[in-house]
């Protein structure tokens, strides 16, 4: 028999659910409000005076070359990240499995880098890829690699990819080590005496059993690919060498903060927004289809 939660008193769930709403108002709502509100106004970089331009600033957006060159980073950026963060995420899960002694520090040391600020993060591979002295730019020219993430636009690129991937790694962890510990180890057993190896009872036991936990994490990898590495962007090559790491969150910031720009960042900042809801949209439109629950 189905038992039902009631509440005695009637305004005891508008009480409780109350401080998320005032949450969502005042942080998503009224921003993003704000934001499609200026995105039909040129202004002035104090904002003393405005003009209601329509969507002539969506038109200069779509035919700025600089910001389709940004939207090709973006893809580019967040496709590489997700990828690196949740496939060596996988693999470590995977590892610290089947560690039996000493397991909780093994853990315990990968969940660190998610304590980390992203700002942090993007400094400490900074130092490390230092062309002048950092450990790992020595090593590789030692290698006979002359690194120089500064002029070398591809480089700017591959750095910032790593930071904000192992930033997001040990968060990937955390998730793929609690699907897997939840997979009964009956039926890996089973498989294990029917003769199938370790890479085949990954990919047709365990990883399809996994794929509610793959789906979840990649809507929230694209989400911190697209918003939240920007303080690893600022912090590692400020969009740079020649915009060649300007993702769409830092264009919104170069632009409207830098640039003054205030009609043209905030539409901008729609833009985007419609691009991270229309690609949720359409991964639990057609990714989620594959997922066995």
């Amino acid at each position: 028999m189905l038992k039902r939660v009631t509440f005695r008193n009637s305004w005891l769930p508008y009480l409780l659910v109350g401080p998320q709403i005032i949450i969502t108002l005042v942080f998503f709502i009224w921003p993003a409000s704000q934001a499609l509100f200026q995105s039909v106004l040129i202004e002035d970089a104090f904002g003393l005076s405005s003009e209601f331009v329509w969507f002539d600033n969506f038109a200069d957006v779509f035919g700025d070359p600089s910001y389709l060159a940004s939207l090709q980073t973006t893809a580019v950026f967040s496709i590489a990240t997700t990828a690196l963060s949740l496939s060596t995420a996988l693999l470590l899960a995977v590892m610290a499995d089947r560690v039996i002694k000493g397991a909780s520090a093994y853990k315990m040391a990968l969940l660190l880098p998610y304590a980390v600020a992203p700002a942090v993060a993007g400094v400490l591979w900074l130092f490390m890829f230092n062309p002048a002295n950092g450990i790992l730019a020595l090593t590789l020219k030692g290698l006979g690699y002359d690194w120089n993430h500064i002029l070398n636009g591809g480089e700017a690129m591959l750095l910032v990819v790593i930071a904000a991937a192992w930033k997001q790694v040990a968060y990937n962890f955390l998730f793929f080590l609690a699907g897997l510990q939840a997979i009964p180890k009956s039926l890996i057993e089973a498989a294990a005496i029917d003769g199938a190896g370790p890479a085949k009872r990954f990919w047709t036991i365990i990883f399809p059993l996994l794929t509610p936990t793959t789906f979840f994490l990649l809507v929230v990898n694209v989400v911190y690919a697209f918003f939240d590495t920007f303080g690893i962007i600022h912090a590692v090559t400020g969009g740079g060498p020649y915009q060649s790491t300007e993702i769409l969150v830092y264009k919104v910031y170069s632009d409207g903060f830098v640039g003054l720009d205030l009609g043209g960042s905030s539409a901008q900042s729609v833009v985007l927004m419609a691009i991270v809801i229309a690609l949720t949209i359409f991964q639990f439109r057609y990714i989620e289809r594959r997922v066995e629950y």
